[in-house]
This record gives structure tokens, C-alpha cells and sequence, in this order.
């Protein structure tokens, strides 16, 4: 049976919004900090005292590290990476031996059964020698096969698959087409119900690890039809199926040793008893793995963060300007301060959101999302500062340093492999209206059908009841609190203003919340700027209760606890300018302004603007026709022996 060959089903607004709001994790059965948080509630019992791994989790997790570094250190060769744009099968040989890909697969199927905190931390260390090989192991076990088959799958699934993917068997995750992204209403790609089979048809861009991967979770629509309900759904594939061609492989700016390509599915059958889930499960699976996968992602720009420190504190020492050190340079030393108060900061947001994970007490989906937004976004900054305080040498590539007889310092190496993070596994916009739709939940609940254009009169009515009884017990809280005690949180010593800083943010910031609510009601969705802002507030006080946290820790069982509470001071008060300059945006903006130039500039108004250049970007189509078919091109996919 052929599959249909059209573009893209198209869908409007409300049902692409649909489609998302179907895949969301309804119910909150854990408390959840972040929440809280949003709502004006600062529960400092759900983090403090810090929570801490089992000892048996931190032996076999420091032995593993113990292995993983001095693997790293030896047999991992990053600038080869980066100059070839591959990463050498002996590498991945080695990684497998080591038994890095079952890092948090049980070890009753093969794998070494790490938490969270420490496979986290293993990626932060593979991430500092080569991003890309970070990138590799992150795909592999965070959104590939392994983390849906533990969640999701049947146990005869979990026996087929799970010590192959321990073992030597890579994996990829395949949801993004040519003409879809955060849009998954839209996706194109389908699987025909035929007997005991499905048949797959489409093409997949992005796929991280897919090129080199063995076994791929595969996102297609089933159509529905008689006993079947249809719907997005989750495949575990064979990457050698017949009917599968890597036509390409994807270079980039950065993470050039990413096995990423483009992959179509030409009448592909895959068995019924490869279905993780039921039909239409797909998104709420994809959503659901990355509740924890994505922190995956903050843990490398933690690792990248620390190396930022590292660098610029060397450097700025033996660099002199003037007769002293750029670091003594107030100009440059802001900036290294700005490195080390929020290195500490990516690592206590990280290693809190993770060990959270492991306990699960809490509901984390806004934690993780959060560290992975905060996370890219500071890291970035992070990695540019260092290319600054570098100068010259910081715009300059390792080898060329190294051919004049420099330390090869990639630093601009780093600021291209950091740029992605901001990208994928949700972009920072995307980010933001999935932090914001959480973050808002509570009040759906109660007052979503109110605006809701499709309810009657009566639910309106009924939800204008349940809103009118939340509100009342609501909205006296916010008005006063503990962060207005002066001998609060005193525990933690000179920190403990910044603690009441942050109780007193997140009830303004549940005001400043419920006052858009009422202004705009159905249309605060299209506020995204203000809701960006919202998020932003709320990821900084996040951050600064984790740093604070972690410090009060580091106080009462290292060495470092003066340090650390320095450090953390230090970013509280950075954090809390942001904060201040954000809240500030919220209501004097240019937001309706930029709505009209938006509108000018697709009208035409400005095309004089553009008058003066030549573009050197050919006249190729902006999307590839990923027509459903047999592929005409070669395969390039490669197994890694």
C-alpha cells in the first residue's frame, strides 16, 4: 500500500495548538518547586536541604568517572575531531568497551545503571574534550531509543533492544522533517497500518546520530481507520530496514563531528510489536523522555562554563596591558566575574534539576526546562565574554595558534559548538511558550474556559465560579510573605537576603502574571515577548535559589564553603539586576512597535532598505520537496564496527 504523497497536512492555529496541548503531561501528581514558584509560592522545603545521592550511587558513579577521564584524557583526540568533522570509529569502539552507551540503562540489561547527577556529569566531561562527541552519547541515550523503551516500552521491547543498546548498538531520534519543526500537527511522515506492519513513508531532517545509528525512534502518523485510532506515534526501527537512505549528511557551523543527516523512508515495514505506546501517543512519549533528556543538554554548558573559567583565569593572568594583567583591567575583571559566578550557578541549576530526577519527589518537567533554557542561553554569553577577554586570539582557530607557536586555545571553536544549544531540543522561543504554558497551568484550570471561544454559556459561567473561589484564597497571599522579614532564612547567613529577594520576586511576579492575565485574557498567548520575560524572571530566581542551595551544601560539608558562598552572592546580585532590567520590560517595551514594523517589513514597506548589496545565497528553494518515494540518492549511512 502506497502512502498518500502530499505536502504537509495543513492545519490552522488553534489546531496545531490542539495537537500540542493533547501531548502535555495533564496532571500534576508531584509537587513541582518551579511551579510553585510562578505562582508566588516559594517553597524552599522542596530543595533545601539540598538533596544528595545514595552512597552506592556516588561509588559506581565515581568510578565510572574515574574510567570516562582517563579515556578522555588518552584516547579521545578533540582537535582531530574538529579537523576531520568526524569522530574515528576507534573512538566509539572505545566508548562502547568502556560501556558509556548503557550509562543509565538498568544493569540487569547490560548497562552500568548511573543516576541522572552522574551521567550528567559524564557528558560534562566528554562535552569539554569534544562537543560533538558529547552531542553523540546525549543523543543516543537522553531522546534516543533507550530513555522511551525505559519509560514506555513492553518488557519483551526492553529485553529485544536494551543490552544491544548497551552494548554497541547507537541510536537516533527522528521527529523534525523539511517542513516541520516545533509544529509536530503538521508532521508528514506516515505509517500505514498493513496486517502485522506498518509502512513508513516520509523523509526526517536533523537526525542526530543517524547517519552511524543502528536503531532509530521513528515519529509518523498512522491514519486512522477501522481499529485503528491513529494519530502521531513512536516506532523503534532498524536502521538497515530495506527502504532506508541516509541521503545526506549535515554540516555545520559548529559540532562538526555530528553524525546528523537527512533520512527517507521509502515503504519501510516495520512490526506492530515495534510500537512504543498506543497510536497517537507519539508527542506525549517524545514530550515525556524529554522532561529529564533535556538536561543532558545544560550539563554540557555547565562543562562548557567551567571551561571558560579556566581559560580566561589563565590567560587574563599572564596576559599584561599597561603594566598589570587585563584581569586587574576593571573592564576585563567584571567579566571574568561574570565567568565564575555563573559557572557555579549552570553547575548548582544542573546538579539540583538532576538530583531532583533521581529522587523523584518532585515533578521536574518546568525545572529541566528551565535549566535548559537558562543553561544555552548563559553559556553562550559565557563562551563570547571569553572570546572578548581572548581578543584577537580568541577570534583566532586553535591550529593557527598552534602553528605560530601558541597554546591551541579553541575558543572560537567553542562559541560555534555552543551556538547550536540555543537551537535544538527546543529552541529558546519555543522554550519560553512551553515554560509559560506550564507556568500558567494552574490558572487554566480554573478560568481557561472563560476565554475559551468554543464553551457555552454555562461553562463560562461555572468557570467564572471555580476562578471566583481560587482567586479569593489566592490572591491575599501575594501580597505578603516571608522575604519582608528581615530574620528570615537566616541560616544561610549572608545570602539569606537574597532568599528573601527571590520570595518576594516570585509573589510579584504571580501579580504581574495575573494582572496580563486580566488585561489580555484569550489573547495574552500572543503576548510571546511578555511571556519570554516572564519565563526569563522566573529562570533567574530559579537559578539564584539553586546557587544559594548548593552553597549552604558546599558550607556544611567541604572546604570551600567561604568560596562558595562568595560565589554565590556574587550572582545573586548579578541575577538581581537582570531581574530588575526584566520586570522594567514588562510594561515599558517596544513591543507594539515592533509589531508594526513586523508588518511593514512583510508588506514591502522597507525593500528600499535593502538596495546596496548582492546576495550570495543562490536561488535554490527555501524547503526540500520531501515528496514521499524511492530515494535517488546514495546512502551514506555507515555502521561503526
Amino acid at each position: 500500500m502506497s502512502a498518500p504523497t502530499q505536502r504537509p497536512p495543513k492545519v490552522s492555529e488553534r489546531e496545531a495548538r490542539q495537537v500540542a496541548e493533547a501531548a502535555r503531561q495533564q496532571d500534576w501528581h508531584k509537587p513541582s518547586f518551579a511551579k510553585e514558584l510562578f505562582l508566588g509560592r516559594f517553597r524552599l522545603d522542596l530543595i533545601h536541604p539540598h538533596p544528595l545521592p545514595a552512597d552506592e550511587d556516588v561509588r559506581r558513579g565515581e568510578a565510572f568517572l574515574a574510567k570516562l577521564r582517563e579515556f578522555c584524557a588518552t584516547r579521545v583526540d578533540g582537535a582531530r575531531i574538529e579537523r576531520e568533522a568526524r569522530i574515528p570509529d576507534e573512538t566509539v569502539t572505545g566508548l562502547k568497551e568502556l560501556g558509556a552507551l548503557g550509562m543509565k540503562i538498568d544493569p540487569k540489561y547490560g548497562g552500568l545503571g548511573l543516576t541522572q547527577l552522574y551521567y550528567n556529569r559524564a557528558l560534562a566531561l566528554v562535552g569539554s574534550v569534544s562537543p560533538a562527541l558529547g552531542a553523540l552519547l546525549s543523543a543516543h541515550q537522553s531522546i534516543g531509543v533507550p530513555q522511551p523503551l525505559k519509560l514506555f516500552g513492553t518488557q519483551e521491547q526492553k529485553d529485544a533492544f536494551l543490552p544491544r543498546l548497551a552494548r554497541d548498538a547507537l541510536s537516533a531520534f527522528l521527529l523534525t522533517e523539511p517542513d516541520v519543526g516545533s509544529d509536530p500537527a503538521r508532521l508528514a511522515t506516515t505509517a500505514v497500518p498493513e496486517g502485522d506492519t506498518y509502512v513508513l513513508d516520509g523523509v526526517k531532517l536533523w537526525t542526530t546520530n543517524g547517519v552511524v545509528a543502528d536503531l532509530l525512534v521513528v515519529m509518523a502518523r498512522v491514519p486512522a481507520s477501522e481499529g485503528h485510532k491513529g494519530g502521531i506515534t513512536a516506532f523503534v526501527v532498524e536502521a538497515d530496514a530495506p527502504g532506508i537512505t541516509v541521503e545526506h549528511r549535515n554540516a555545520f557551523m559548529g559540532l562538526r563531528g555530528l553524525e546528523n543527516g537527512v533520512t527517507r523512508f521509502h515503504q519501510v515495514r516495520v512490526p506492530a510489536g515495534h510500537r512504543i505506546g498506543p497510536e497517537g501517543a507519539g508527542l506525549k512519549i517524545a514530550l515525556t523522555t524529554l522532561n529529564t533528556g533535556r538536561l543532558s543538554l545544560p550539563a554540557a554548558c555547565a562543562g562548557a562554563g567551567k571551561w571558560c573559567l579556566k581559560i580566561a583565569r589563565e590567560w587574563a593572568a599572564e596576559r599584561e596591558q599597561w603594566g598589570k594583567p587585563v584581569a586587574r583591567h576593571e573592564a576585563v575583571g567584571t567579566k571574568i566575574s561574570f565567568l565564575a559566578a555563573t559557572a557555579f550557578a549552570l553547575e548548582a541549576v544542573v546538579d539540583l534539576a538532576s538530583q531532583m530526577a533521581d529522587e523523584d519527589r518532585n515533578d521536574i518537567r518546568i525545572e529541566a526546562a528551565l535549566a535548559k533554557l537558562y543553561g544555552s542561553e548563559m553559556a553562550w554569553r559565557m563562551a563570547d565574554e571569553l572570546v572578548q577577554i581572548r581578543g584577537g586570539r580568541g577570534y583566532e582557530t586553535a591550529d593557527s595558534l598552534a602553528a605560530r607557536g601558541e597554546r591551541a586555545v579553541p575558543a572560537e571553536q567553542l562559541l560555534r559548538d555552543l551556538r547550536i544549544n540555543r537551537i535544538f531540543e527546543g529552541s529558546t522561543e519555543i522554550m519560553h511558550l512551553l515554560i509559560a504554558r506550564e507556568a500558567v497551568d494552574a490558572h487554566l484550570a480554573v478560568a481557561g474556559d472563560i476565554i475559551d471561544p468554543d464553551k457555552t454559556l454555562a461553562d463560562k459561567a461555572k468557570a467564572g465560579a471555580r476562578a471566583g473561589g481560587f482567586y479569593a484564597r489566592w490572591l491575599p497571599k501575594l501580597v505578603a510573605g516571608q522575604g519582608q522579614l528581615p530574620g528570615a532564612y537566616g541560616e544561610f547567613g549572608e545570602l539569606a537576603g537574597h532568599l528573601r529577594f527571590v520570595e518576594r520576586t516570585s509573589r510579584k511576579l504571580a501579580r504581574s502574571t495575573f494582572y496580563a492575565m486580566s488585561r489580555w485574557q484569550g489573547k495574552m498567548e500572543l503576548k510571546q515577548a511578555f511571556l519570554g520575560r516572564i519565563v526569563d524572571i522566573g529562570a533567574e530566581l530559579f537559578a539564584m535559589s539553586a546557587v544559594c542551595v548548593r552553597a549552604e551544601l558546599l558550607r556544611t560539608t567541604t572546604d570551600h564553603g567561604r568560596e562558595a558562598h562568595q560565589l554565590a552572592d556574587a550572582f545573586c546580585h548579578q541575577s538581581r539586576l537582570r531581574v530588575d532590567e526584566l520586570f522594567g520590560r514588562l510594561w515599558a517595551n517596544t513591543d507594539d512597535l515592533d509589531r508594526k514594523v513586523v508588518d511593514g517589513v512583510l508588506a514591502g514597506s522597507y525593500t528600499w532598505l535593502e538596495e546596496g548589496i548582492l546576495d550570495p545565497s543562490g536561488d535554490g528553494p527555501w524547503i526540500a520537496d520531501t515528496t514521499p518515494g524511492p530515494s535517488t540518492e546514495e546512502n551514506v549511512h555507515r555502521k561503526i564496527p
